[in-house]
């Protein structure tokens, strides 16, 4: 998997008219923040679902059915839950509200013949707050479409879609792509196939991450996976100079113009920013001796966007349900 995205999206990079990536720029990112890979931004510390084992690794793929697309659109407020005195937005919002639904409103959110049947009244309340959760509906048919097929596939539990994939993302990955079309996170560009499989790749690490490497959270290749293609990387990656958007592109961003999904310009920039991505470990590797992993490049990242002053410019906005 890890190949197919690789040289799909060089093929992009080659190609690209909108999006360039400056090399120059990635010196500058890793002297001047480097020492962030040793400094923990975690707000899920105290977001901890009250689930063990099978029903915890069920729950985190709920998360990673409706992990995409957390912004409002223009003139809207931001969506955001209150969960145990405190207020939560985007990625965070959304695990607080499938916790919340376990402990307070009684939800089996975990449960495949609850989500082969959700209620779109039900994810009304489950993901009440202030403002509205982007795309609830397509949400809604994500979360059916993962009952029925855990429900008439794999026995009722995504537990025995881990068993089939023997500790392998990259069989993890094809299963999902083959079972569940929410995951088929690919495009074309210029007549080729490009993939991405956002959804897909952050699974396994999420699991990874919960479980501590242990149990549905132990995998042998977790090295295979790639950045994490959304729309906060490319933020950081552009503040940085390392994406160079041409100026009319730059001005629609800046705009907060949406870019349809499979557009030449928003396909250009996810791939331009797996690429970046890969550029950066290289250089990482020459001036710093550390050997990281795409996954570990993406969480350094990811924490530097959630800091203001990487935030001048505006991500791109494309409503997807894949990032």
């Amino acid at each position: 998997m890890r190949e197919r995205i690789l040289e799909t999206t060089k093929l992009v990079v080659e190609k690209s008219k909108h999006v360039k990536i400056c090399t120059d720029a990635i010196v500058s990112l890793v002297e001047r923040y480097i020492d962030w890979l040793s400094v923990r931004h975690f707000q899920q510390d105290e977001l901890v679902p009250p689930l063990r084992h099978k029903e915890l690794a069920e729950w985190i793929f709920v998360v990673e059915v409706l992990n995409h697309c957390f912004w409002p659109d223009p003139g809207e407020p931001k969506w955001a839950v209150k969960y145990r005195g405190r207020w939560y937005s985007g990625y965070w919002a959304l695990e607080a509200s499938l916790i919340r639904a376990v402990t307070d409103l009684g939800y089996p959110v975990h449960s495949a013949e609850f989500l082969a049947n959700v209620r779109f009244q039900d994810l009304e309340k489950i993901f009440s707050g202030r403002g509205r959760i982007p795309m609830l509906r397509e949400r809604m048919e994500n979360l059916r479409e993962a009952g029925r097929v855990l429900l008439e596939s794999w026995k009722g539990s995504i537990v025995h879609v881990l068993e089939e994939a023997g500790g392998s993302v990259s069989r993890l990955i094809a299963l999902l792509i083959e079972y569940f079309p929410s995951f088929r996170d690919e495009t074309t560009y210029l007549g080729r196939s490009v993939y991405f499989f956002k959804r897909a790749q952050i699974f396994p690490f999420d699991l990874h991450a919960r479980f501590n490497g242990r149990s549905w959270g132990k995998w042998h290749d977790l090295d295979h996976l790639t950045v994490f293609a959304d729309y906060k990387l490319p933020q950081v990656l552009r503040h940085a100079g390392i994406l160079v958007y041409d100026p009319d592109l730059a001005a629609k961003v800046d705009n907060l113009v949406y870019l349809p999904p499979g557009s030449k310009e928003e396909v250009e920039i996810r791939a331009s920013t797996i690429q970046a991505c890969e550029l950066i470990r290289e250089k990482v590797k020459i001036l710093k001796g550390i050997e990281l992993s795409a996954s570990a490049v993406d969480y350094w990242l990811w924490s530097l966007g959630q800091e203001n002053s990487f935030r001048k410019h505006p991500y791109h906005r494309t409503r997807t349900i894949f990032y």
